[in-house]
């Protein structure tokens, strides 16, 4: 019995200096393994597992998702400066994953709380916008000036709901665009809630892609939180890759959206603007001008006319009629000289080459 009592109390000696992480003091200062007595070795860290927060994203489908949406925060940008006519500044700040409750939890109450419809996806994702934000957008819409008090705490109005719908389609244009390269989706707007507690998309503990943006306009700064549950793109995880989505951040052009620019510019409006002739004239003679008066100017009848297309000289032209109105016959495009200096017609350059050829040619023994 003495010699089993001898044991355990080893045994229990040993589960102390295991506790004690097997360290001590040296005279030196530092710390020296107590039963080796070597050198000094760094304790390990132990990091508890959660089971409530498994790790079901890989790592390389959580840089993939980061990748893209870098990308789709710049184009978001440029999309709502060109909705509310002034600068937005769109940055990604995080890409996490955590539980749906934890995400519901952490949400300010009001708030834009939008349920999307990812389709052929199951299920639904959602989209915050922070009233710190979204209020000063609206107020710009409606032709205000926002600033960071333009922001409210109450639930949005039916009115500011269809105005906030716009700005939310208007994201939702560019998220299709940049998950393209992994799946043509469909995204629609189901219904805007106020309090993000009262929707369940899916079970508390279920894990969430949480991927959170800040935006600036002016003075003005709030986050939108992109939430897509795990369970929604679970089936479609080996298309997460950095490679599948290399070509969105650095696509080049090609035929087909060449045609699809020139078919959205095709419809664009331009101002066309035809010079007749240049010239000075004095204040006074200008201030005696009567009906009837000439002014004369230095540009020979026979030259060709200055087109400008939106303040940019393009063409030459000649002054007529057509069906009884006033008419210009486009004749080329205005070449632009080499020095930079002036421009020059089509025509006009190639004598001048022709010339100088000519005379190389004579002047030759």
């Amino acid at each position: 019995m003495a010699k089993d009592e001898l044991e355990r109390a080893d045994v229990e000696d040993l589960l102390r200096s295991m506790d004690a992480g097997q360290m001590r003091e040296n005279p030196e200062g530092g710390q020296r393994d107590s039963t080796s007595g070597g050198s000094p070795q760094p304790r390990q860290r132990i990091v508890a597992y959660d089971f409530k927060r498994p790790e079901r994203v890989g790592k390389e489908q959580m840089r993939a998702l980061q990748s893209v949406h870098e990308g789709f925060a710049r184009n978001l940008g440029a999309s709502y400066s060109a909705l509310l006519r002034t600068i937005v500044e769109t940055k990604l700040i995080s890409v996490d994953q955590l539980t749906y409750s934890e995400f519901v939890y952490s949400l300010e109450i009001p708030t834009c709380f939008s349920v999307l419809r990812p389709k052929p996806l199951e299920g639904n994702w959602i989209l915050d916008i922070s009233p710190t934000i979204l209020y000063p957008i609206i107020d710009r819409m409606l032709g205000g000036h926002p600033s960071p008090e333009s922001a409210l705490k109450r639930p949005l109005s039916e009115i500011e709901q269809r105005l906030a719908s716009r700005v939310i389609n208007t994201l939702l244009r560019e998220l299709v665009t940049a998950w393209r390269n992994a799946i043509a989706m469909e995204i629609s707007l189901e219904r805007i809630e106020s309090n993000p507690q009262l929707v369940q998309i899916v079970p508390p503990n279920e894990v969430v892609v949480l991927i959170s943006f800040e935006l600036v306009m002016g003075k003005a700064r709030g986050m939108v939180n992109l939430c897509i549950p795990f369970n929604t793109i679970e089936r479609i995880g080996s298309r997460l890759t950095s490679n599948n989505w290399i070509s969105y951040a650095s696509a080049k052009s090609t035929p087909a959206t060449q045609r699809q620019i020139q078919k959205l510019l095709s419809g664009a409006v331009v101002e066309l603007i035809v010079t007749m002739a240049r010239s000075s004239i004095s204040t006074v003679d200008l201030l005696n001008l009567q009906v009837g008066d000439i002014v004369t100017t230095e540009k020979d009848i026979r030259e060709p006319l200055e087109v400008e297309v939106a303040g940019v000289g393009k063409f030459q032209a000649r002054a007529g009629a057509f069906k009884g109105k006033k008419a210009v016959e486009i004749l080329g495009p205005i070449v632009k000289s080499d020095q930079g200096e002036g421009d020059e017609p089509v025509e006009t350059a190639a004598a001048e080459e022709s010339a100088e050829l000519a005379h190389n040619a004579s002047s030759s023994p």
